[in-house]
């Protein structure tokens, strides 16, 4: 599981109590300790008193501190009041950052009637402060740090983050141009480029292919591939050249996302790959994908981004699949056909079920059977799903997310695939039509709705959630 570096800004304004800032601040550390996914950089007792953060000096310190770790987030919060202008000014040191902010429960009074805290007044002034500089930032809420609403609310927040840290300055391998007749996976390469700071790497098909050739098959990394596949999928109806093909471009795109440090790759999968290289490439995507290369298919840059958003949203835990709307259920009008050619990762498999590596079962009528064999033929584990798209108009990024539920039902239909039961499936192809969405989509196991949604907000990205 992928851990995000968040920077903890433990707020405090004199003449509040502080022993109780100190007090808070120890549980408000203590409980994130606990979550595996967050790890915490903050103030220690030697860089500010108390390790709390009181005014503008030990906001240059924090500030000193959180450019030396590298930080992807931050968590500003009020262990009493606060001081607003601290707080304001670490944000405005990260404003490209993700930003969670929270307050903290008033605790019982002391003798006397004397309050100890006032985060509750306290947050309002540091929340206008960062909406007077117009920070993006999210509210988690008001906690005691041992409640489990604090918890899956700064969970919430870390996974969007780590979302926000790989999709900002992504760099997505563009590998041969877009198929003819596919306008669907059109891209804007400079709104991209403006808005997130992403990169299209443009590489030849062709240089890809000749550098698969140029492997010998007993380079190690051919070897190590040839016995993987070997070992985790039935590869009995294919020959053992075709094998080879497979490990040495799967080699080859490995060393090119390594050498050109890529984020994703959107591959141009037929049919010039099967008539000049004379394999399908739709397992070894499904592969590079399964390792933390999202592949999507037919040169879709959108989707290779949305599998992104997906993968990072689970903490690097569940690889996605790079799925078509296929076809409407016949008998149960609120479930549809997710599949695709044969591209899904081996450990979305559905237990008990078998995979197997087989030719092509649409390309093999135009290179035939001998030049098409490579795609990874299973059905997918049932479970609560996840479905998204990216999409872009004039300008206007905006995100489709679903949540579904893959079915355990068998059929027999080639390629990788799951039916997907969603509560309303008419309400949501209407939506699909009505909003401009394509044919292709990402689907992930698991429930990510809110993160997906939180990292979108964050992005201004507009979302259409069903």
């Amino acid at each position: 599981m992928k851990a995000v570096r968040l920077g903890f800004v433990p707020l405090h304004r004199y003449p509040f109590d502080e022993k109780w800032g100190v007090e808070i601040r120890r549980r408000v550390i203590e409980s994130i300790s606990k979550i595996p996914s967050v790890q915490l950089v903050y103030p220690s007792e030697d860089l500010t008193k108390m390790g709390l953060v009181w005014d503008d000096d030990d906001a240059e310190k924090v500030i000193e501190l959180f450019k030396r770790e590298g930080v992807e987030g931050l968590l500003i919060g009020t262990m009493t009041f606060g001081d607003e202008l601290a707080g304001a000014r670490v944000a405005e040191e990260f404003k490209g950052l993700p930003i969670a902010v929270f307050g903290t429960k008033e605790p019982k009074p002391l003798p006397g009637g004397f309050r100890r805290s006032d985060s509750f007044c306290g947050t309002l002034s540091l929340t206008s402060a960062l909406y007077r500089r117009e920070i993006p930032f999210t509210f988690l809420g008001l906690f005691f740090p041992e409640e489990d609403a604090f918890r899956k609310r700064l969970e919430t927040f870390v996974r969007a983050a780590a979302i926000m840290s790989k999709f900002i300055g992504a760099r997505v391998g563009l590998i041969g141009p877009r198929p003819e007749r596919f306008e669907t996976v059109t891209f804007n390469e400079a709104e991209m480029a403006r808005r997130f700071k992403q990169r299209v790497v443009h590489e030849s098909l062709l240089a890809v292919i000749e550098e698969a050739k140029a492997l010998g098959g007993d380079d190690p990394e051919v070897s190590k591939i040839l016995e993987e596949m070997k070992r985790t999928i039935d590869v009995s109806q294919v020959p053992h050249e075709a094998l080879l093909k497979m490990a040495k471009l799967e080699a080859a795109l490995r060393r090119l996302a390594k050498d050109r440090k890529l984020s994703a790759m959107a591959v141009r999968c037929w049919t010039e790959v099967q008539k000049h290289y004379g394999v399908s490439s739709c397992f070894v995507m499904g592969r590079l994908t399964q390792s933390g290369i999202p592949c999507s298919c037919e040169v879709d840059i959108y989707g290779a981004l949305t599998m992104l958003i997906q993968y990072e949203a689970s903490l690097e835990t569940t690889p996605p699949h790079f799925i078509d709307w296929t076809i409407q259920h016949p008998e149960d009008p609120n479930v549809f056909l997710s599949w695709h050619c044969g591209n899904a990762p081996l450990s979305l498999l559905c237990p008990g079920c078998a995979a197997s590596l087989r030719y092509h079962s649409i390309l093999y009528r135009d290179v035939g059977v001998e030049s098409s064999y490579g795609t990874a033929e299973f059905r997918l584990k049932p479970g609560p799903v996840t479905i998204c798209r990216l999409t872009e108009h004039r300008g206007e990024f905006k995100m489709l997310i679903a949540r579904g539920e893959a079915l355990d039902e068998e059929a027999e239909f080639r390629g990788s695939w799951v039916w997907v039961k969603v509560a309303d499936l008419d309400k949501l192809y209407r939506t699909l039509v009505e909003e401009g969405f394509v044919h292709h989509a990402s689907l992930i196991h698991g429930d990510y709705v809110e993160p997906i949604a939180e990292a979108c907000k964050m992005l201004n990205i507009r979302t259409v959630i069903l």
